[in-house]
């Protein structure tokens, strides 16, 4: 940190996410995306890495969330995660995304209300996409729910291979026959809606041929960093990012950030190089798991309750019982 930031001196920020499975997100390794930002000194943070160095004693070069995730080491991680721990009394916040959620969500965006970049500034609101998130499965039953998915999901990814099938031909004939088969539902109108839409889906994808993507509509960092960032800018103070370096992360995409944010300035690090983002490698793996285990009905209320001061209610999340656990259920009522 280079300054007090309730001064309006510079604030240095450092990040770090877990989760991430580029566009591949109703098939991927994991269901949660979590991005994590620390505030506070290099020094600071250095002490903290070294105690837990200390204390797990692995003799591995680089600690990962995993070390303090495992059962032995749950003092540890109690203690990380705690109010005597470094990250409390505001020098933490964590943006989770439920990544089904997301897909719904962007599904909807691009089709029914704008252009896919989620941006809830505007006019919409995410109504429809929670309504399809939750009515969808009991509605379509799971395996029409999970054609669903990876229909959309192949639709808004950005590709230009050769593919012996055509994403959009796909996605409407999947969204056309959940409409015929589940008519009058609340699901099966919001899914009629988006077989109607055909004419946006293919404007997409023509833009995505034609041109460099800068912001892939899938890749959830883009979109955490934007809300990291107006996390840390509340109150108008001059905010410095300090992420793990990320090959997502081209010049491109940095100005964009600024842009959208603003940031004073975004610099990319070896997580190795600087304490602070390897406490923040630390928290959102750690965040990443506990809201994986919450969100698949095994989740341990004591770590979930130590875990909840740091997540942001702007967390993208759609499942309702673990949302109110994790503390993003404010944000699922205001959408």
């Amino acid at each position: 940190m280079t300054g007090n930031p309730e001064n309006g001196a510079l604030m240095e920020i450092a990040c770090d996410e877990s989760g991430s499975d580029g566009e591949n997100l109703t098939g991927g390794n994991t269901d949660v995306f979590a991005h994590a930002s620390v505030r506070l000194p290099v020094e600071t943070a250095a002490e903290y890495v070294q105690e837990i160095r200390r204390r797990i004693r692995s003799p591995a070069e680089e600690y990962k969330a995993n070390h303090l995730l495992r059962d032995k080491h749950r003092a540890v991680l109690e203690s990380f995660l705690g109010p005597s721990g470094p990250l409390r009394d505001g020098n933490a916040h964590v943006h989770l995304i439920e990544k089904t959620f997301f897909v719904v969500d962007r599904a909807v965006d691009l089709l029914l209300d704008g252009d896919g970049d989620g941006d809830r500034d505007g006019d919409r609101d995410g109504t429809e996409a929670v309504t399809l998130f939750r009515e969808g499965p009991r509605t379509f039953g799971e395996r029409g729910w999970r054609e669903f998915l990876a229909a959309s999901n192949q639709l808004l990814r950005v590709r230009n291979d050769a593919a012996a099938t055509v994403p959009a031909d796909v996605f409407f004939r999947t969204v056309g026959a959940l409409r015929d088969e589940h008519s009058g539902t609340t699901a099966g109108v919001i899914v009629g809606r988006l077989a109607a839409a055909r004419s946006r889906a293919e404007s997409y994808r023509e833009r995505m041929r034609d041109s460099p993507v800068l912001f892939p509509v899938l890749n959830p960092l883009l979109p955490a960093i934007v809300s990291t960032a107006r996390y840390w800018l509340a109150g108008g103070r001059s905010v410095r990012l300090v992420h793990d370096r990320q090959n997502m992360l081209t010049p491109e995409r940095i100005a964009w950030i600024m842009e959208s944010a603003p940031l004073s300035d975004v610099r990319l690090v070896a997580a190795r190089s600087d304490a602070r983002v390897q406490l923040a490698d630390f928290l959102a793996g750690i965040a990443r798991k506990l809201a994986s285990d919450e969100l698949n009905g095994r989740g341990d209320p004591a770590l979930t309750a130590l875990l909840r001061p740091y997540v942001g209610t702007d967390s993208v999340w759609g499942d309702d019982d673990s949302g109110l656990r994790l503390g993003t259920a404010e944000a699922n009522s205001a959408v």
